[in-house]
This record gives C-alpha cells, sequence and structure tokens, in this order.
C-alpha cells in the first residue's frame, strides 16, 4: 500500500509540474503580431521600388571599418590596414630597432608577473595568481531608468 501511495504522489507532483511549466511557458511567449497585407506592399515610384530607411545604428562591423579607413574613401588601402599594427609594434619596440627581442616583447607579461609576486619569492601562489586575471569591461544589458522606491517609501 505505501508503494502505490507514493507512485501516486509523484504521479500527481509530475502532473502538477508539467501544468506549472506549460502555463508559464505559454506566458512567456510573445503573442504574434497580425499584418495587414496592404502594409508589407512597399510604395511604388514609377517602375522603381521606394529605398528602405537606412538604419540609423552603425553595426559592430561598419564602426570597425571606419576605424581602419582613416582617408573616409570607403576602402581600406594597405597602409590603412597596418597602422594599428605599427602603433602596437613602436610600443614594443622599446631600442627602436626594428626587431622585436623576446625581452621587449615579454616586457608586459613580466611587469604583470613582478606586481603579482607580492612576497618577491619568484612563484607565484594561488591568490597571487588571482590578481592576474584580465579585467574586463562589461555593457549594460539595457538602459533602464534607475528603480523607484515603492509607493509607500515615498509617502513617508
Amino acid at each position: 500500500m505505501r508503494y502505490l501511495a507514493m507512485t501516486l504522489s509523484a504521479l500527481l507532483l509530475a502532473a502538477a509540474a508539467f501544468f506549472f511549466w506549460k502555463g508559464r511557458s505559454d506566458d512567456a511567449l510573445p503573442r504574434p503580431v497580425q499584418v495587414a497585407a496592404r502594409d508589407l506592399a512597399l510604395p511604388v515610384l514609377g517602375d522603381a521600388l521606394a529605398e528602405p530607411p537606412a538604419a540609423s545604428e552603425k553595426t559592430r562591423e561598419e564602426k570597425r571599418f571606419n576605424r581602419y579607413d582613416k582617408d573616409k574613401n570607403e576602402e581600406i588601402a594597405t597602409e590603412e590596414y597596418f597602422a594599428s599594427r605599427r602603433k602596437a609594434f613602436a610600443k614594443l619596440d622599446v631600442n627602436n630597432d626594428g626587431r622585436l627581442s623576446f625581452d621587449e616583447w615579454s616586457i608586459k607579461t613580466r611587469e604583470k608577473f613582478a606586481k603579482a609576486d607580492v612576497d618577491r619569492s619568484g612563484r607565484l601562489s594561488r591568490t597571487e595568481f588571482a590578481t592576474t586575471a584580465v579585467v574586463r569591461k562589461t555593457k549594460p544589458k539595457a538602459d533602464c531608468p534607475p528603480a523607484r522606491p515603492p509607493a509607500d517609501e515615498e509617502d513617508s
């Protein structure tokens, strides 16, 4: 009898979870928008179709392209493409001989290691190593106004 009661309660629990999940998933889905066929037709100007409106926000690739296209002629020349690489190389080439030695190339890593090695042992403990993690800037997911306090706090 105990096994029958446990089986029945497990089935009821599973059924309740299913209906709870099903009800929540229906609420989360956006409802389809009804669009009339006349709204889909593009206006015709003579024999040519009207141009769709241009997007106001630039895509990530457009921004990247514009950073490289210094003379704004809608083409990226070899010099424009390698300019940023030359600047980065020049920063690393401390003695300006046009060549990077291993010491020049690894200077930032050496400085980072020395800064993390607090006890100057030449080795990094787990705690010291944790300070070398790259800190990435996070972008806000949405531009929302700050939350207002509840109504009962505003009145007081």
